[in-house]
């Protein structure tokens, strides 16, 4: 088989519409096809819905434990955005690669595929796992079942890179995420008997206050790695009423908490779930028994804070030396990884400054960073 190079291969990914909406099978099965090509077999993870896939694959000796090359398949859309040329053919120009997740994070994708021809004719002394994952940009909702067949490997891993966009700087840090839907069952009636009824929306504003209280307190534990140093809490979509004179008998809103690695905000949920049926469900079903206040999770990933290791140490070695150790706000399924007991660092071409914007592109420059990177740890994986 023809041995395509970094850029060719972004072209090939970039061309396959995988907005999380979309199903990413076309693309898996590409990636399936073209290992396949060079004598590598993949497993391909379906979702329950058939229409959705993981894919895990390994080259080398899998007694060894080795390392996992990770990112995810899935993109941000590009509804409402305007784009100066169109966003899933690439584009060049100026020393630029334009195109959907060309930043976020196609290109790692397409490094990693390049090197494929030089690790299956390299004498590897430790595996070399492929982890390509969806549903990545809609809460990390994917990875979790890769993981649950990458627990049952013979030996497990001794390090995992996630290939988010860092300008190919080592990444050791970042905050994890729980996000919620608070949904307010109230009680409607005429707004000229307002008493009659249960206003949804403003009972949804006491609870939004409690949480407004409650991103004030995560504020007292602070992380000077971090940009914002702390935790944060923040409502940013809430729903409800019919009309101006009706009582709202309903209402919802999502909120999410942005968290410190080791920060526990559990009981924080709990203690305000308890608030709502203690202070305010009482009061709600005095008019109405129906009235209801309930919590649903939308996504929870865990932040990050690379664990110590010899593996680690190894591979920050392959990397320029860094400044300092570099943390990130964005989320990552890096956290996962490492809750799994594989000790994890992110470090991708590209910047995130570009994702999720209109004409998103990464640079030649970082392409050729990350291939030399990876043509590096080609040669420590037959030293190791």
């Amino acid at each position: 088989m023809s041995k395509p190079g970094t850029r060719e291969l972004l072209a090939d990914l970039v061309a396959f519409n995988t907005v999380s909406r979309e199903s990413n099978l076309a693309l898996i099965n590409y990636v399936r096809d073209y290992l396949a090509g060079f004598g590598v077999n993949s497993q391909i993870l379906l979702d329950e819905s058939g229409q959705k896939a993981n894919l895990l694959a390994v080259i080398g000796p899998q007694d060894k434990a080795g390392i996992v090359l990770s990112g995810h398949t899935d993109v941000v859309p590009v509804d409402g955005q305007r784009w100066h040329s169109s966003p899933f053919i690439l584009h060049e120009a100026d020393g630029r690669l334009y195109g959907r997740g060309t930043a976020d994070m196609k290109s790692w994708l397409a490094a990693v595929l390049a090197l494929v021809p030089h690790l299956v004719t390299r004498p590897l002394r430790q595996p070399v796992w492929l982890a390509f994952s969806h549903d990545e940009e809609v809460g990390c909702k994917g990875v979790p079942g890769l993981l649950a067949h990458v627990d049952n490997l013979p030996v497990l891993p001794a390090v995992c890179i996630v290939g988010e966009p860092t300008e190919m700087r080592p990444i050791l840090g970042h905050k994890g995420k729980i996000a919620l839907r608070c949904e307010v069952t109230g009680h409607a009636s005429h707004s000229a008997y307002t008493p009659q009824g249960v206003n949804a929306i403003e009972y949804a504003v006491r609870i939004i206050q409690r949480l407004m209280a409650l991103a004030e307190q995560l504020q007292l534990q602070q992380n000077i790695a971090f940009d914002p140093p702390f935790s944060t809490l923040q409502t940013g979509v809430i729903r409800g009423g019919e009309a101006l004179n009706i009582v709202p008998a309903h209402c919802q809103f999502d909120f999410e908490i942005r968290m410190l690695p080791g920060v526990e905000v559990q009981p924080m949920l709990d203690q305000l779930a308890a608030w709502c049926q203690r202070e305010l469900l009482p009061q709600m079903r005095r008019v109405s028994p129906d009235c209801a206040i309930t919590f649903s999770p939308l996504s929870h990933y865990p932040g990050l804070q690379t664990a110590n290791s010899a593996a680690i140490d190894e591979v920050l070695a392959l990397l320029p030396p860094p400044d300092a150790l570099h943390t990130v706000a964005f989320g990552t399924e890096g956290g996962l990884f490492q809750q799994h007991g594989i000790p994890t660092l992110v470090c991708g071409p590209g910047s995130m400054a570009q994702g999720h914007k209109p004409d998103e592109f990464i640079s030649l420059q970082q392409l050729a960073e990350c291939d030399d990177f990876l043509l590096r740890l080609c040669h420590w994986l037959q030293t190791v």
